[in-house]
């Protein structure tokens, strides 16, 4: 199998929403989903695509900014293959691709959460070489 690992354009964007959604843990609508992703685009938020063909079948969100504890990052966010594509190598594939495009953008680290209860997530982290540093919380208002 070939796959194409490349950054979304803008103007496709909501074409993410139908495999994030499936990482929907709070039942955000799908309505609510494409607006926020449509405001996601003009922050400094980019999303790489995983492409088998034509069909998109995995994303990353990527944001970017300076933090005073690791330089400039890229956090990756709402990562998401689908799930008839796992268990083949991809996600490191994925992964690889990330890390040559966050150095391309003179990023100094990869950041990312992940929900507590995705345990095969945090394998797959823990096999990158990735380190817990903190907790993520948050509240809403």
């Amino acid at each position: 199998m070939s796959f194409t690992f490349k950054i979304i354009e803008k103007e496709a964007i909501t074409s993410v929403v139908s495999l994030v959604e499936k990482l929907n843990d709070f039942k955000i609508s799908l309505e609510v989903l494409n607006k926020r992703f449509a405001e996601m685009i003009t922050q400094n938020y980019e999303c790489a695509g995983i492409y088998d063909g034509e069909k998109l079948i995995g994303v990353c969100g990527l944001w970017f900014c300076t933090r005073h504890y690791s330089g400039r990052s890229m956090e990756a966010d709402h990562v998401f293959i689908d799930e008839t594509y796992r268990g083949k190598g991809l996600g490191k594939q994925f992964f690889e691709w990330i890390y040559n495009y966050a150095q391309e953008k003179k990023c100094d680290a990869v950041e990312l959460n992940t929900y507590v209860s995705n345990h095969e997530s945090h394998k797959f982290y823990y096999n990158e070489g990735f380190k817990i540093l903190g907790f993520h919380f948050l509240k809403k208002l």
